[in-house]
């Protein structure tokens, strides 16, 4: 796991960005920018830059967050139990950045695993399928063939 500087990230990210994945706040629900948002492309973790979601997976679960069937690659996600509101829930974490991105739940479509990644659009940064050769995600362009 890579270390970011907390000075860096309030430089670099919006207060929603860092409140989100550094201190695990939570964006209300039907305000992010990709609730809504279905364009071809790939969803990379705000802070490392990581590739963890596809929109050929993300879906509308009506949640009011970004919903996802699964990530691009499961060793970029590290989930953990969160205890935190009275209740038991898996919080989904980035790998290389441990940027907080939100949690899973197992009411998600069930002919795509029965998974929900229910996620902050303030972690994920959005590389339009047009753009991954030219922003170093060209091996994900397969997903879009």
């Amino acid at each position: 796991m890579t270390k970011f500087s907390q000075e860096e990230l309030k430089q670099t990210l919006t207060p929603i960005q860092y409140e989100v994945t550094q201190n695990e706040a939570t964006e209300r629900p039907f305000t992010g920018e990709y609730d809504a948002f279905y364009d071809d492309g790939i969803f990379v973790d705000v802070v490392s830059g990581k590739p963890l979601f596809s929109s050929t997976d993300k879906y509308d679960a009506g949640c009011g967050w970004p919903s996802f069937t699964k990530p691009i690659a499961s060793e970029e996600v590290v989930e953990k139990m969160d205890r935190k509101l009275g209740m038991a829930r898996t919080e989904v974490r980035s790998k290389e950045a441990n940027s907080h991105l939100g949690h899973v739940f197992n009411d998600g479509p069930t002919e795509a695993g029965g998974l929900r990644y229910c996620i902050n659009s303030a972690a994920l940064r959005f590389v339009p399928k047009e753009k991954l050769e030219e922003e170093g995600y060209g091996t994900y362009l397969n997903l879009f063939a």
